[in-house]
């Protein structure tokens, strides 16, 4: 067997690992009673301890430098170069430090679902403060290892090729437009009428009509299936993907969202090439594009016209003893396109989304850098959320400092992929009007021809390419945040 080969073959292996951790991570999130964590986080070190030392085996150096030798096509280069990064990125950890961070993110996550609830900063601050800890070491390392800042070897993981520097300038100039824009539509919305939701809205029918939704959007359900948790999220493996969203009796509007959110990154997952499954090359490109999938989803499509058509008439069926009013075309894109400056991110709307995701990009950065303590993030949350939004978190941390799950487990340097994620996806939708007729598509109840569209571009693609390849193949062009800006300012203004 050729060195590639025997490569592939462990990499394979591992993958088989990692689908149980990654099904084991959506039970203890979603279904696990809360008396197995401590048992259940043993279980998931030991495993994440195991997975990693498969990717460090010694063997592994010398079939590296024998593949390098061989002659390889295109495909094969990009899956070893992907192999050789993931291989790499591995090796640079001691296995004492993944077993103790697993441990410390499983803790403070676990303790996090009812410290929040409480505002408990201080319960909440003491198991976090390891929890950075670990962080910051781990980031020490790879950025020795690799020649950067601590905080840009982090995001290296989330945003391969991405620098702080790269997004300083980016989001600096957001931070020129935004607020203005912001106040803009806020004021023109001001003398609009729209009726809100009112009375109780049964789970088990906003479940019926996500579902519903689901199926419009061609979600393989033979290949997936959707659960309710805390956060919303979008995890399990390509050939069993599992999303899940949170119900509220009083409202359905930002579960049925979070829903088509989640669908975006699960239709990614399923149309990622089977040919390469168990192979880096053959996984998502990158969170950012990972985000660009569920926003093109939730934003692109989900708040454009033709699909709130869908969505009024299908909750209209599922909720009949609302009034009917409720659920006119007219009202619900004023339901879905409102903009309102506020604490929480994943609730947050199209427009103000981008600060939220600055504000946690600015902390994070300056906390792993060591420019800052983990102690100075509720104060710093309180300035930076009141410079941005107008609001303030003074002594509020379960709608500040306290509200995503991210820095529980030491996720730092995956904020910025949200707003990335919503360039990129507004980029994709520039490039694919010029050659499908997207509105059409959506009215006529059949999507598939926006679906192969980003099959044949993105889903296809997996890793196969670079980031900026990819964009560039898929747009003609890198990255270009004025789409961005140009589809906020035609949908609001």
């Amino acid at each position: 067997m050729s060195a590639f080969n025997k490569l592939v073959a462990h990499s394979q292996k591992i993958s088989h690992f990692e689908h149980l951790a990654a099904i084991v991570g959506w039970d203890q999130a979603a279904m696990m009673p809360s008396g197995g964590n401590e048992a259940r986080s043993s279980a998931v070190a030991e495993l994440s301890v195991h997975i990693h030392s498969l990717h460090t085996q010694p063997q592994l150096a010398d079939w590296f430098a024998q593949a390098e030798q061989e002659t390889l096509n295109t495909q094969d280069c990009a899956t070893l170069r992907e192999l050789k990064r993931q291989w790499q990125q591995a090796n640079l950890l001691p296995e004492s430090l993944v077993q103790a961070k697993s441990l410390a993110g499983s803790k403070c996550e676990h303790a996090w679902r009812s410290q929040r609830g409480d505002n408990d900063w201080q319960g909440f601050e003491k198991n976090w403060a390891e929890v950075v800890k670990l962080s910051q070491e781990e980031a020490q390392i790879r950025a020795e290892a690799n020649n950067l800042t601590p905080y840009d070897a982090m995001l290296d993981i989330y945003e391969p090729g991405t620098s702080s520097e790269s997004l300083d300038r980016l989001f600096n100039d957001v931070k020129t437009w935004l607020p203005d824009l912001i106040d803009q539509v806020i004021e023109k919305q001001s003398t609009e009428h729209f009726i809100e939701p009112q009375g109780t809205f049964e789970t088990s029918k906003q479940k019926a009509l996500g579902l519903e939704v689901m199926k419009l959007l061609q979600f393989d359900f033979e290949h997936g299936r959707l659960d309710e948790s805390v956060h919303p999220f979008c995890g399990g493996v390509p050939s069993d993907v599992r999303i899940t969203t949170r119900y509220d009796e009083n409202e359905f509007v930002q579960s049925l969202m979070g829903i088509v959110h989640e669908t975006g990154h699960a239709r990614y997952e399923q149309g990622l090439p089977t040919a390469l499954a168990g192979l880096p090359s053959g996984e998502a490109r990158s969170m950012g594009i990972h985000e660009s999938q569920s926003l093109f989803f939730e934003m692109q499509v989900g708040r454009s016209d033709a699909f709130i058509q869908h969505l009024a008439q299908l909750a209209g069926k599922h909720f009949t003893q609302h009034d009917k009013a409720l659920f006119t075309q007219e009202n619900f894109q004023k339901l879905y396109t409102r903009v309102k400056k506020d604490f929480i991110r994943v609730d947050a709307d199209e427009l103000t989304y981008p600060a939220h995701v600055i504000l946690r990009y600015e902390i994070e950065r300056d906390l792993i850098n060591g420019n800052i303590k983990h102690t100075d993030v509720p104060e710093l949350w309180d300035s930076k959320m009141q410079q941005y939004l107008g609001l303030s978190t003074q002594g509020n941390f379960k709608n500040g400092c306290m509200q995503d799950i991210h820095w529980t487990d030491g996720a730092f340097g995956y904020f910025p992929s949200y707003t990335l994620g919503a360039m990129y996806a507004a980029q994709f939708m520039a490039s694919m009007k010029q050659s499908v007729d997207v509105d059409g598509a959506i009215r006529s109840g059949d999507l598939s021809p926006i679906f192969t569209w980003l099959s044949d571009n993105i889903w296809s693609k997996g890793s196969l390419l670079t980031t900026d390849e990819l964009v560039k193949q898929a747009t003609g062009e890198t990255l270009n945040a004025s789409h961005f800006k140009q589809h906020l300012a035609n949908r609001y203004l």
